[in-house]
């Protein structure tokens, strides 16, 4: 089981590919914050709206210094239908082995249904400009989510 990030924690660094096949990496956004948003599975109800939700608000968040980058176990091609399904904007990034999503604590024991499963923990990191983290939102809800994400940063 994952350790959770707390704030004042430094970032996990990773690299992963993007719906294209391209690699991102986080200190590609060195100098911005990072919103870094993990889902369990592209093409689902969930998931979709809280893609949708970013991808709706996209322009107020980068507008205030955030990029947001969404990660899941999904494959890139699976990523890239989910995309252009529902013309989504943000950078989604393909996490098949799940080490990003171990590092960020994002994967592991959770709830579903009454049950004890293992899998994607909806989470959220805020990563300031200097790569720490600045918000740590674990077992986050798919709807509201980012409304309350925008409240919360000021933004």
């Amino acid at each position: 089981m994952s350790e959770r990030l707390q704030p004042g924690d430094v970032a996990p660094a990773f690299t992963l590919p993007d719906a294209d096949g391209t690699e991102v990496s986080l200190s590609d956004h060195k100098g911005r914050k990072v919103i870094v948003y993990f889902y369990p599975a592209a093409l689902t109800p969930g998931c979709t709206k809280q893609a949708c939700d970013f991808t709706d608000n996209l322009e107020l968040l980068t507008g205030a210094g955030y990029d947001v980058i969404g990660i899941s176990p999904d494959k890139p091609e699976k990523l890239a239908k989910f995309r252009d399904k529902e013309s989504l904007e943000v950078t989604l990034l393909a996490d098949p082995d799940k080490q990003v999503l171990e590092s960020y604590g994002a994967f592991g024991e959770k709830k579903l249904y009454g049950k004890t499963v293992v899998g994607v923990i909806r989470s959220t990191i805020v990563v300031d400009e200097e790569g720490n983290v600045e918000r740590a939102l674990y077992n986050v809800k798919a709807t509201g989510h980012v409304a309350k994400i925008i409240k919360d940063l000021g933004v």
